[in-house]
């Protein structure tokens, strides 16, 4: 008999599949990245966000999230630009392009989660929705930024 799988585990394979579903339709409706570059693009907030900053919530190098950024830019999904407060500083912007690419995400997004909803029914859906929810208050070090 096979065991069922932790709870974390259970969690990395849906988000697993949610994102497979969004690169992979995004990549047919031509929006093309890789799925390093677009975890990156999905944390990029709606005022433009640092690369230290990128770096931290994708939980990669500086170096690695500039060399993302790079690549970001020059299929034209991101921008970068000076930082209001700070002169030294340089920010990182959806473009036009990368509106329309998170745009796309999340219609993608909200696709899978209507499967996963007329599978596991309202209620279900909503419990794990909620439970999810309570649960990031003591797992997502990036919840009142």
């Amino acid at each position: 008999m096979t065991e069922t799988p932790s709870v974390g585990v259970l969690m990395f394979v849906a988000h697993r599949h949610l994102e497979d579903r969004i690169i992979t339709e995004a990549r047919a409706h031509g929006f093309p990245a890789t799925l390093a570059q677009g975890r990156l693009l999905a944390r990029i907030g709606p005022d433009g966000t640092r690369v230290t900053d990128l770096a931290a919530a994708a939980q990669v190098t500086k170096q690695t999230a500039a060399y993302l950024v790079d690549q970001l830019e020059s299929i034209g999904y991101v921008e970068r630009v000076p930082h209001p407060d700070d002169a030294r500083a340089r920010l990182v912007r959806l473009s036009a392009r990368g509106v329309e690419a998170q745009g796309f995400a999340r219609t993608v997004e909200a696709r899978v989660e209507a499967q996963w909803r007329a599978h596991l029914g309202d209620q279900r859906f909503d419990e794990l929705h909620a439970t999810l929810a309570r649960l990031r208050e003591i797992t997502d070090p990036w919840l009142d930024t």
